[in-house]
């Protein structure tokens, strides 16, 4: 059997753009992504710390360096310019497999740098 964890979150970015004329989806600095591990197109979580609002999207990659985070078309709805949120993708592995898998943790510094990236220790 199967079940669905955490693979990788994107800990604590400010929205940099909110853009309900786009088509849909979250736009990332490609570093980010690179960093946690999360591929163009991929489902992924956004979880608002300042609204409560929690959505699920798909990604596209933003300029490598630029500290883009961008709500596009209804997602913008649930954020705007500055708030704080969260990342998460999930991933299927075996039961055996969760025992040891540790998520990618990314913590950010400001202009949505990477300050570090960790794993799971627990």
């Amino acid at each position: 059997m199967e079940i669905n964890i955490l693979k990788s979150k994107i800990h604590t970015v400010k929205v940099t753009e909110a853009n309900v004329e786009y088509n849909g989806s979250i736009t990332i600095d490609a570093d980010l992504l690179d960093a946690a591990q999360i591929k163009k197109y991929e489902q992924v979580y956004v979880n608002n710390a300042v609204n409560g609002s929690r959505i699920m999207t798909y990604v596209l990659p933003g300029k490598r360096g630029s500290g883009e985070v961008c709500m596009n078309g209804g997602a913008a709805l649930h954020a705007k310019v500055g708030d704080t949120v969260h990342i998460l993708s999930f991933c299927n592995v075996t039961e055996e497999e969760a025992d040891s898998y540790r998520p990618v943790l990314v913590f950010t510094e400001a202009g949505n740098r990477i300050a570090s990236i960790e794993h799971y220790d627990y």
